[in-house]
C-alpha cells in the first residue's frame, strides 16, 4: 500500500464504495458503565474491562443511510492513495460551541494501522483551526476498543458518554481535544 494519502472532499460518486467499505471491527475490550445513583448523588465508572473472546462489533450507525445524510450539513472527506478510497471522515460543526464533532471515521480494512485515520483526524484538526474552531470531538461505541485506544493515541481525552445515544441502544463515549495552532 502506498503511503501517499491525500485527502479531498468526498464526490457523489464515492458514497457507493464509502457505504461499501466493512464498518465493523474486531473488539478484546469493552469500557463497562458502572452507574449508581443514591440519595442526592449520582457516581459512574468507566473500566475496561478483556472480553473472554475477541468480537465483531458492528457500527453503531446505520452506514447505508450515509448517502441520505449526504446533504445534511455533516461533512465528509476521503483519504485516497492512487485515486483509490481508504477512509472517510464525517463531521458536524457547532458554531456556538467553537467545536467540531467527528461523527464517522471509517478506514478500508487493509488500510488500518496504516495512518489513514490519523491522516484524516489530522486533515480535520487543520480544517477546524483554519476556521477558528477550538475543540475538536469525537465519539464512539463503548465496544471499540480500536477506536477509543485510536483516540487516545493521538490525544484526545475522555470527555463524556451517553447511555442510549445510537440506535443500537449502545453506550457512546466521547473523546475530546483542544485544538492549537501547529
Amino acid at each position: 500500500m502506498s503511503v501517499n494519502i491525500k485527502v479531498r472532499a468526498a464526490l457523489s460518486a464515492d458514497i457507493i464504495t464509502l457505504v461499501g467499505l466493512d464498518h465493523t471491527c474486531e473488539s478484546n475490550y469493552v469500557w463497562q458503565l458502572d452507574l449508581r445513583k443514591e440519595t442526592g448523588e449520582v457516581s459512574i465508572g468507566l473500566r475496561e474491562v478483556r472480553l473472554p473472546r475477541s468480537v465483531r462489533v458492528k457500527y453503531p450507525r446505520d452506514h447505508y443511510s450515509l448517502a441520505d445524510e449526504w446533504s445534511k450539513g455533516a461533512r465528509t472527506f476521503v483519504a485516497v492513495s492512487e485515486g483509490t478510497p481508504l477512509g472517510y471522515i464525517r463531521f458536524l460543526e457547532q458554531g456556538t460551541a467553537e467545536s467540531v464533532w467527528v461523527l464517522d471515521l471509517v478506514v478500508l480494512t487493509e488500510a488500518r494501522k496504516k495512518g489513514v485515520a490519523t491522516r484524516l483526524i489530522q486533515f480535520v484538526e487543520h480544517w477546524a483551526l483554519e476556521r477558528k474552531y477550538s475543540q475538536l470531538f469525537i465519539e464512539m461505541s463503548s465496544k471499540n476498543h480500536p477506536a477509543i485506544s485510536f483516540a487516545k493515541k493521538v490525544g484526545f481525552e475522555f470527555s463524556g458518554y451517553n447511555e442510549h445515544y445510537y440506535a443500537t441502544k449502545d453506550v457512546a463515549l466521547f473523546f475530546g481535544k483542544l485544538l492549537k495552532e501547529f
